[in-house]
């Protein structure tokens, strides 16, 4: 069956990120993508320049059917206004996944407005089918320890912790991301009873700065769960080779470029994404999940 995606991100003209980082590996994968670019610029902010495009100057009113948000990057009306909208697409369309990467900040420092955490916490949180903060952005929206399971509670069926402070047994290299899925909701079993998977994974860093691939994460999450329901090793695995198999070569890339002894540009480093197609449609795992704990449930 045909599958559709509304993917409501950013967009950079040159470089990936937001929209421009989901889209094509979504597509090598089979789905037909809708894209709503909330905000569109000439690039990152990495870049040494940077433009915007007037938000009159495209059809992003057209789009959603709603009145013109206001200039700031993003802010609470924009929130809600996709929040609304995923709730009308939620009735109208049964099965529907929603997946969440909350952009809200990282290592300790908001990228946000702070009156948009209730808004995330309360009303977007809520109706996520699958949610990927990272630790920071899980600790703001509810600070407690055993967070995945809460996370649960407040509605996601699968949570995946992209990043988090706990040490790996593989050295400071590697960075440990947790993984965790219920059944009991979008992918329940044949037989009427759900299951729980709890993971987690070492990840191998790359000694540079990469942007766009928490996008590129978001959207392979969303394929390979897709592809794999009721088995988040399986897709997680799949999906952070992916982000590898880019990564790595990107890196290499940009380094050839840069010269021995330089470092490389931003520029340099946008990711590889039309080079590595080969490895979104099929990548080779080098990178495998362990799992901390599975069990199934009856019938409530």
């Amino acid at each position: 069956m045909e599958c559709r995606i509304l993917s409501i991100q950013s967009h950079v003209v040159r470089g990936y990120v937001g929209n421009k980082s989901a889209t094509f590996p979504l597509q090598v994968l089979g789905f037909e993508v809708d894209s709503i670019n909330s905000v569109q610029f000439s690039n990152h902010t990495g870049w040494f320049c940077l433009f915007r495009v007037e938000r009159n100057a495209f059809p992003f009113r057209a789009a959603l059917q709603i009145s013109p948000v206001n200039e700031s990057f993003l802010d609470k009306s924009f929130l809600e206004v996709v929040v609304s909208i995923i709730q009308e697409l939620k009735k109208a369309t049964p099965g529907l996944v929603y997946v969440c990467d909350p952009v809200m900040g990282d290592h300790g420092l908001l990228y946000v407005p702070e009156n948009l955490l209730p808004v995330y916490k309360n009303e977007v949180v809520p109706l996520a089918d699958i949610l990927t903060p990272n630790q920071f952005e899980a600790e703001e929206s509810i600070s407690v320890l055993q967070v995945m399971d809460l996370l649960h509670e407040m509605g996601p069926d699968t949570v995946v912790l992209t990043s988090t402070d706990l040490p790996s047994k593989h050295g400071d290299q590697f960075l440990v991301a947790l993984g965790s899925q219920k059944t009991s909701k979008v992918f329940r079993n044949p037989d009427g009873t759900s299951s729980s998977q709890k993971i987690c994974m070492d990840i191998p860093q790359v000694d540079a700065v990469f942007v766009g691939t928490g996008d590129l994460f978001a959207a392979m999450l969303l394929a390979w769960t897709h592809h794999h329901p009721k088995d988040l090793k399986t897709a997680f695995e799949k999906t952070v080779s992916v982000m590898q198999h880019v990564v790595k070569r990107t890196f290499t890339y940009a380094n050839e470029m840069a010269g021995p002894g330089n470092k490389p540009s931003a520029a340099q480093l946008e990711l590889r994404m039309i080079q590595s197609k080969a490895d979104i449609e099929n990548p080779s795992v080098v990178v495998e999940a362990k799992v901390l704990q599975k069990s199934s449930h009856q019938k409530q």
